[in-house]
């Protein structure tokens, strides 16, 4: 029983990283019907935005009223590389078949790696380290060291600090959608764009601003991360982002509630096949095999996920 409360922590702590990316994804395509597959090095940006603000104002500062500072980092970080990103890259395709921004996302995911992997450590008068290998991420008093221990089970500071973000994002935004009149004006462009439209709302004012939202939380899952495993490094998002995708549509793609409820079960199915799956199939060598074998099964089985998407299928 106490192994499985332990993995139960761990599944739920992992989950909560995953969630967070996912609610993102979920905002985005809720918007625009756009999987925006760079939405993982958005995430990986905004860990490096945080490390980055770290290295140049408080190196050497471990102080808990760093941490909201690095988080500010990573959020402009992860915030200004969407909104670029959205101009730049999808506003033009927004009336394209769809497969064009499917793989155009493909395209600037690759680039936003390669871009940080080349040219992060050597951005000219800064001195910032390679991102050619991993880089030690700040730890920060009170949200990271000596862990909790209740009985046999241990939980990390940071696994609180992640979940609690989590808790934090999700009401929040569940009352900026359902209480506030950009909230409902992101509603009204969901459900349909053109009568929005008609209705005086700026439809692209609200398209960047569900990509600010999605960043924004990813940034913070980025900051999440670090403090969990103390480096970071250039890859760091994509499986990420595959497992936030595999979130969103095991919970039902456009449903923000479905995305927070998909992230942590994928994650509790990850820690209790990694602990209970015997044999040469077991271990955590596998635990992405079970994670993508739940989202093939959710799409033959229930396509439309946990929760059910609550977006309409567009003409």
């Amino acid at each position: 029983m106490d192994q499985f409360a332990q993995q139960l922590v761990n599944g739920l702590t992992i989950g909560s990283l995953y969630a967070l990316i996912a609610v993102g994804y979920t905002v985005v395509y809720g918007i625009v019907q756009l999987i925006n597959f760079a939405h993982g090095e958005v995430f990986m940006i905004g860990a490096f935005g945080a490390l980055t603000t770290y290295l140049l104002l408080f190196q050497g500062q471990t102080a808990l009223w760093v941490l909201p500072i690095l988080v500010m980092g990573a959020v402009a970080a992860s915030v200004g590389t969407a909104v670029v990103m959205e101009r730049v890259a999808y506003r033009p395709l927004r009336n394209a078949p769809r497969l064009a921004p499917l793989i155009t996302a493909i395209g600037i995911s690759i680039f936003l790696q390669e871009a940080i992997r080349l040219f992060y450590g050597s951005i000219p008068g800064l001195d910032l380290p390679s991102a050619k290998k991993k880089i030690v991420f700040p730890q920060i008093d009170g949200v990271t060291g000596e862990p909790f221990v209740l009985g046999s089970v241990v939980i990390q500071r940071s696994a609180l600090f992640t979940i609690g973000c989590l808790l934090m994002a999700a009401a929040l935004l569940w009352w900026f959608v359902n209480r506030t009149r950009t909230g409902r004006a992101m509603q009204a462009v969901s459900q349909d764009p053109d009568t929005a439209r008609l209705m005086g709302i700026d439809v692209d004012r609200i398209i960047v601003i569900a990509f600010t939202i999605g960043a924004a939380l990813a940034a913070v899952a980025g900051v999440a991360q670090g403090l969990m495993n103390a480096n970071i490094n250039f890859r760091m998002g994509f499986m990420a982002g595959l497992k936030a995708f595999t979130a969103a549509v095991l919970g039902g793609i456009g449903n923000i509630g479905g995305a927070v409820l998909g992230g942590l079960v994928l994650g509790v199915v990850e820690a209790m096949a990694t602990e209970y799956i015997p044999g040469t199939f077991g271990g955590s060598s596998w635990k992405d095999v079970w994670a993508f074998s739940l989202l093939i099964l959710v799409l033959v089985f229930r396509p439309q996920g946990l929760l059910g998407a609550r977006v309409v299928d567009r003409a």
